[in-house]
């Protein structure tokens, strides 16, 4: 049983709409003695393990809770049914006194089935009694409490029973008539957006503690299957030797595997080539094509491994199932394990009475599965709801639905900016990263300010490599591959193209998609001969050469000053991982500006037309195009520094005002006056160019400075 959400108003729990709370009661108890209808007083008595209850035991226990925790507080002289019965049927509750162990439970010849029948309808009696005194709100809630708590062990003890009678040679069903689950082929995947997302109960009528608070986690994007593995999959992982293979399994679960001498999933029989399997309806030929149960964590973990998958988390679990409406077998075949340790969630804390015992004490050594089964009552389960069982435990309906994570989408390149958006605005010091300056429409602006009368770094950098063009070039090996880190335009890269034509291949990286393929159409109206490999991505979270070009001489080229958008650490690290990722062989042509006056530079990062202050903004704008954002770019005025001692420029987004914005439904406070720093453009002379590059693995072979305003272009060796 499991502690009621205080936090949740319990007005509809465990009822259907207009159903009053004595009729709800009377449906509730009238089930579980529909489940043991066909039991005879034999069958009820006998526990199978340890895990396992008795029959008898769960009718007497789901009685024992409304008269301990309703009948005993609220009704004057209620007198106990027997004393004996509070050691007898109390399960887990310290505080309400000792219990009788266990594994004994089976042990209970005394009272008899009839005596407990007894006591059940003795206590319904005075439930209904006291029921139409409309009790007040909180003893309200602990009703409630108490079906939910009796549809749990309605599914107890069917799962008990099916166990008590695969033990038996006789093969007796507990119920004939129990229908078999709907059969069909495997499930396909399916994307699942990630991001920071609520999961918990919130508006749900009734949920357990365990299922609160709600709370936010970051998921990556992933994809889930929406079908259940079934028992041809599970099969075929037989089949191939999944039973046999420790490097599929978790150390304690290969360990229980060969020691309890697993082979198939729990209720499995093989006899010559024919498999069948212990259903409520008794023993029955295996579908293949229905979904596979009675399998342990271990065993799920292992299969998912084989299939070249994963388990999901809870939260992905809850994620998929509120947002992704073409999931199936939700909660209506198999609970579903999880890749989630049963933990509390963040602010969780146990009540302090007896109902609030049990989910606390129980956060450790235990898995959580989502969903449902056949076997648990209809209304009972919810997408918050968090099951549980120990890793190695088989006799629940216990499934498996796949997952598997995604790499390299265009969701993941949109929550990489999001998570990175969201850590910015969430630091002391509010920052952007300048990266994600370069959308469509930032890259248009970017070649818009090269265009503007102070910006000198593009011209100075331009005519600097017009005029050392042929020595430029022939550092160039024949044959090789030009590969340009940040390539935009690629405007720049036509001064090498045409003095160098020998470079056999082009290899543009940006992480504009939009830049890439405009500058790819141009090039290709200018250089038809001239293969063009363009890469879409971050060069600063790694470099991937293109296949075809594999094998050349390449030569790294890395112009417009853009080393000085790095801290002095992240530069060092950025020229370590050029040098690792392209070779000891490799060269690497960085333009690099250099210290000027002040009024030089200022006047360069803050134009008067305002095309930077706009490409500034433009940050603002995509945040809320493609994070869901509400930020009024103009409340934020665009601002230059020049550092000193730092020797750098630095671009601010200042907030004009005290306001509050919201970005992915998380809200930010700025006070009037208060910057995101977006942007640094570091300076350098020689002697400090060198200095960083001798820090980065490589050094200074040859370099030009122009005339002022000084500009530097660099070719380096690895060292």
């Amino acid at each position: 049983m499991q502690a009621f959400l205080e936090d949740v108003t319990p007005a509809c729990a465990r009822c259907t709409p207009g159903e009053s709370l004595g009729a709800t009661y009377e449906r509730v108890r009238a089930h579980t003695e529909s489940l043991v209808s066909a039991l005879g007083p034999e069958d009820m008595v006998v526990q199978s393990m340890p895990d396992a209850s008795p029959a008898k035991w769960h009718l007497a226990h789901t009685t024992w809770f409304f008269e301990t925790f309703v009948l005993g507080p609220n009704v004057p002289g209620y007198d106990v049914f027997d004393a004996d019965f509070g050691y007898l049927f109390n399960s887990y509750y310290e505080a309400v006194g000792p219990r009788h162990p266990r594994p004994m439970r089976g042990l209970l010849t005394r009272p008899t089935s009839e005596h407990v029948m007894a006591y059940r309808h003795h206590v319904d009696m005075h439930m209904r009694s006291f029921l139409r005194t409309a009790p007040g709100a909180d003893v309200e809630a602990l009703v409630r409490l108490g079906f939910a708590h009796e549809e749990q062990h309605q599914e107890l003890l069917v799962m008990d029973a099916q166990h008590l009678f695969a033990q038996s040679p006789l093969r007796p069903a507990f119920d004939p008539a129990w229908p078999a689950p709907a059969a069909g082929p495997g499930g396909r995947f399916h994307r699942v957006t990630g991001g920071p997302v609520r999961i918990g109960a919130v508006d749900e009528p009734f949920a357990f503690d365990n299922e609160g608070p709600s709370h936010t986690v970051w998921l990556e994007p992933f994809e889930i299957s929406d079908r259940l593995v079934t028992n041809g999959q599970w099969l075929a992982f037989i089949a191939l030797g999944g039973y046999r293979r420790p490097d599929l399994w978790l150390s304690d679960g290969w360990a229980q595997r060969q020691e309890d001498d697993w082979t198939a999933p729990l209720y499995w029989r093989r006899e010559g080539d024919v498999w069948s399997h212990m259903t409520p309806g008794g023993w029955r030929p295996l579908d293949p094509d229905a979904p596979v149960t009675h399998v342990s964590y271990y065993e799920a973990d292992a299969f998912a491994r084989w299939a070249g998958a994963r388990l999901p988390t809870e939260a992905e679990w809850e994620r998929a199932v509120r947002t992704h409406g073409r999931l199936e077998q939700i909660d209506d075949v198999a609970w579903q394990w999880t890749a989630s340790a049963y933990l509390p969630y963040p602010g969780f804390r146990a009540a302090d009475d007896a109902v609030g015992e049990y989910n606390g004490k129980f956060m450790v050594g235990q898995m959580v599965l989502r969903g449902g089964a056949s076997v648990t009552p209809h209304g009972h389960s919810r997408p918050s709801y968090r099951n549980f069982y120990r890793p190695g435990q088989r006799w629940m309906f216990s499934g498996v639905r796949l997952a598997r994570d995604v790499h390299g989408s265009p969701d993941s390149e949109r929550l990489t900016f999001l998570r990175d958006t969201l850590a910015g605005l969430s630091a002391e010091r509010k920052h952007f990263s300048p990266k994600y300056f370069y959308d469509g429409a930032g890259s248009a602006l970017f070649e818009a300010i090269c265009r503007t009368p102070e910006y000198y770094p593009t011209r100075t950098e331009t005519a600097l490599l017009h005029a050392i063009a042929d020595d430029l070039a022939s550092t160039i090996p024949q044959g090789a591959v030009l590969l340009e880190l940040g390539s935009g335009a690629s405007e720049k890269t036509r001064v090498l193209l045409d003095a160098a034509p020998w470079i056999s291949a082009y290899v543009p990286v940006d992480i504009s998609a939009d830049a890439l393929q405009g500058a790819v159409q141009s090039l290709a109206a200018n250089y038809p001969a001239l293969p063009v490999h363009p890469v879409a991505g971050d060069f600063t979270l790694g470099i991937d050469v293109p296949v075809a070009v594999a094998g050349r001489p390449l030569v790294a080229f890395f112009p417009g000053s853009t080393i000085g958008n790095f801290t002095p650490t992240e530069a060092i690290a950025l020229l370590r991982s050029i040098r690792e990722r392209l070779g000891t062989d490799a060269h690497l042509i960085v333009g690099a500006d250099q210290v000027k006056d002040a009024d030089v530079l200022l006047a360069a990062y803050d134009d008067a037309e305002g095309v930077t202050a706009a490409f500034n903004r433009n940050v603002l704008v995509r945040i809320n195009r493609e994070l869901g954002g509400d930020i009024d770019p103009l409340s934020f005025e665009h601002r230059a520094v020049w550092n000193v001692a730092l020797e750098r420029i630095e671009m601010h987004l200042v907030s004009r005002e005290a306001q509050q914005v919201q970005v992915a439904g998380q809200t930010f406070a700025f006070a009037a006056g208060e910057s995101i720093h977006t942007e640094n453009s570091h300076k350098f002379t020689p002697a400090s160019f060198a200095r960083l590059a001798e820090a980065g693995g490589w050094t200074v072979e040859r370099q030009w400075i122009s005339p002022d305003p000084a500009f530097g272009v660099f070719v380096l060796r690895a060292r």
